[in-house]
């Protein structure tokens, strides 16, 4: 699979290589099982806003994993709305993305900030996801006076 079948591919954050160490055979049976396991999560993923699989047996077995990022911006922006009415600024959250699988978020701003410039500075940070995260499982963008972090585990203690 060309990189820029990866890039056409919105939904697809991660693919797990952990099977093969070492470079695989062209045109060979494990890339074939990567290139259908990255159809079977085109198809999967964009309905529940995630999606997981694996192709193959060993030692061609194709791991997979696949966020889209229209979720993780949806769960992002509830809670940069939701901060607006806390005063210390900072609000968290989780969101299904499937029958087993959550996405967790943590907005936060400086507190010298009015609830009305927070909420501008998360909004101006979560437009930026394109081009700091994509190819990646979590995410976290730190500017001055605002921060986001998502990840698909549990990240923060209540």
């Amino acid at each position: 699979m060309s990189s820029s079948n990866f890039a056409s591919f919105l939904c697809l954050l991660a693919f797990s290589l952990l099977v093969h160490t070492e470079n695989f055979t062209a045109n060979g049976p494990y890339e074939s099982n990567l290139n259908k396991l990255a159809g079977y999560l085109y198809y999967q993923a964009p309905s529940t806003g995630f999606g997981q699989g694996s192709i193959g047996q060993n030692p061609d077995q194709a791991y997979g994993l696949a966020l889209c990022r229209g979720k993780t911006k949806e769960l992002l922006t509830q809670l940069a709305n939701k901060v607006q009415a806390t005063p210390k600024l900072y609000e968290t959250g989780e969101m299904e993305l499937g029958e087993s699988t959550k996405l967790y978020g943590l907005v936060q701003c400086t507190r010298d900030l009015s609830s009305a410039v927070c909420k501008k500075c998360l909004d101006g940070i979560i437009g930026e996801l394109p081009s700091c995260c994509d190819g990646k499982e979590g995410g976290r963008v730190v500017s001055g006076s605002c921060n986001f972090r998502y990840e698909i585990y549990p990240f923060v203690n209540a």
